[in-house]
């Protein structure tokens, strides 16, 4: 029996990618406007940029408890396995969420195959985890040969980001007031890297031309093996940046194979319209 791969938006991949792979999908929720949405499902990531432009905040929650619950108790009982790549611990409750619901389903169904993973990975860096997982499962890979390897592209996964307006992240409590209006004013570009699930600042460039330069020589030094691998990138509303890095990655290291995605709504609430994201393995393909 082909084992289920379950993602959630959190991983921001695209319709496209959840139809080739037979992927299914959980939605976090955004809530604007005083309304709930579910992210990837019934707003889109435009809409959530053009209100955060006008100066609205929106807020995220994690996947609800009953949504895993449901999707969780049905592939019990029709005994087919189910691999469940979470979004960061560290940045969600959602992971958490899903073990509890895990326990509660493997009370009354103790043989079920379900496995929940922690992947620490977020927006395509989780993506890219997912897909690999996909490819896997459409092969008949087993269980413990997806896990394995997604487990490994998880660990391995480099994310390197900037952000196009500090004042987003210091409403999300990642930067304080005082340095993201200095940051501002001064058209810093902080750099800043996913480590151990974790967002931390990595470092500051002054300018936007030379934050991609940047981005390129940290690929350079964390990366390896990039013709044999997906590159990922992706971007809160700034497809022509996106593209740019694209075609500076292809020209400076020959990578032939390149996924540019828009940040879905829930990561795209915290990090804003113009946030340009790059995602690659720091350890060879597996």
């Amino acid at each position: 029996m082909t084992i289920k791969i379950l993602a959630d938006s959190g991983c921001d991949l695209s319709e496209t990618h959840y139809n080739e792979f037979d992927i299914e999908m959980v939605p976090l929720t955004v809530q604007l406007d005083d309304k709930d949405y579910e992210d990837g499902k019934n707003i889109s990531p435009k809409t959530v940029y053009d209100a955060m432009r006008e100066g609205k905040s929106p807020k995220t929650s994690q996947v609800a408890p009953q949504t895993f619950k449901a999707v969780f108790t049905s592939y019990a009982k029709s005994n087919q396995p189910l691999v469940y790549l979470a979004l960061s611990s560290e940045l969600s409750g959602t992971y958490q969420t899903a073990k509890m619901m895990e326990q509660e389903v493997k009370e009354e169904y103790p043989d079920a195959s379900i496995h929940v993973i922690d992947t620490k990975c977020a927006s395509i860096g989780l993506g890219l985890v997912v897909l690999r997982a996909a490819q896997l499962a459409k092969k008949g890979a087993t269980v413990d040969e997806i896990i394995d390897i997604a487990t490994y592209h998880a660990q391995h996964m480099e994310h390197i980001f900037t952000v196009d307006d500090l004042e987003y992240l210091r409403r999300g409590g990642r930067v304080s007031k005082t340095a993201a209006f200095v940051g501002t004013l001064m058209k810093i570009k902080p750099i800043l890297h996913v480590e151990d699930g974790k967002l931390i600042p990595l470092e500051k460039v002054r300018g936007s031309k030379k934050v991609l330069k940047r981005m390129l020589d940290l690929m350079e030094e964390r990366g390896t093996d990039f013709k044999n691998q997906t590159i990922g990138i992706s971007h809160g509303d700034d497809l022509e940046t996106a593209q740019k890095l694209a075609d500076m990655i292809k020209e400076k290291f020959g990578a032939d194979t390149i996924e540019i995605e828009m940040v879905g709504s829930t990561i795209g609430a915290h990090a804003g319209p113009g946030t340009i994201a790059l995602f690659f393995l720091n350890s060879p393909y597996k």
